[in-house]
């Protein structure tokens, strides 16, 4: 019997700089000096060998244009798109914007519910 592992965080979360900075065709050089780390923390960190602190994530991310409250979708949307036909549909993510909010799963079968806080 074949086990499935579930992938780490840190990987789940360096594969969106690393797919938009090749979506942006621009170089890790390029990239981290913009974000101020150095070029073998980015990649490092977009391999999914570090956990990034906050603030080199949100550097790197401000210097991709992407915002950090919206990585954990990104992540969900990438996740839900690569999981065996067999988990598709299957809650992946739920976020809530307070712990006493009610939360039930989406009634139009899709896998992630996101709320907006306020």
């Amino acid at each position: 019997m074949e086990t499935h592992l579930e992938p780490l965080w840190r990987e789940l979360m360096g594969a969106e700089p690393r797919a938009e900075r090749h979506r942006q065709r621009r170089t890790l050089t390029e990239v981290a000096s913009t974000a101020g780390v150095s070029m073998r923390h980015l990649s490092d960190v977009e391999r999914g060998r570090k956990d990034p602190s906050s603030e080199p994530l949100a550097a790197i991310l401000g210097a991709l244009g992407l915002d950090l409250p919206l990585l954990p979708a990104r992540i969900a949307d990438g996740a839900l798109a690569a999981a065996p036909s067999d988990r598709r549909g299957a809650p992946v993510l739920h976020l809530r914007s307070s712990p006493a909010a009610p939360l039930a799963p989406p009634r139009d079968g899709s896998g992630v519910t996101l709320l907006a806080a306020a």
